[in-house]
């Protein structure tokens, strides 16, 4: 705290002050130069408070860019947006054709053999499972 004086200095300063100002108005003097170092203190304070609040701020704000590109930029979201687009195209389109008095074409099922299942999946057929049983005579 007492950094630019030492304590050699210090009690020279304060029987200076003694012989100067008297012993009668020493108290008065030192309550004063207190109040002033308070306020001193209180001001840097309130200077340290808002410039660290101003910092907290701003790494605030990169946050929430952060974040929001984060949110921009998230494959999830670009799926459901481009999901969105095809829906409202598809429902634009079928809407059109309606109005024109046309029906909306109609998308066929794959056939079997034409496109083969991922490997774990199963083909989903008409035909009924080939049972390991025997005929009954």
């Amino acid at each position: 705290m007492f950094d630019l004086f030492s304590w050699t200095h210090i009690l020279i300063l304060l029987a200076v002050a003694l012989v100067v100002v008297g012993p009668k108005d020493l108290p008065r003097l030192m309550h004063m130069a207190g109040k002033w170092a308070g306020k001193a203190r209180a001001m840097a304070n309130e200077f340290r408070k808002s410039f660290d609040e101003m910092a907290r701020q701003a790494e605030l704000d990169e946050l929430r860019k952060e974040i929001d590109d984060l949110k921009k930029n998230n494959p999830i979201t670009e799926m459901a947006n481009s999901m969105a687009e095809v829906g409202s195209v598809m429902s634009e389109t079928a809407t059109m054709t309606e109005s024109a008095g046309q029906t909306p074409p109609q998308t066929t099922a794959p056939v079997e053999g034409q496109i083969e299942p991922r490997s774990g999946e199963f083909a989903v057929t008409d035909k009924a499972a080939p049972s390991n049983e025997p005929a009954a005579p």
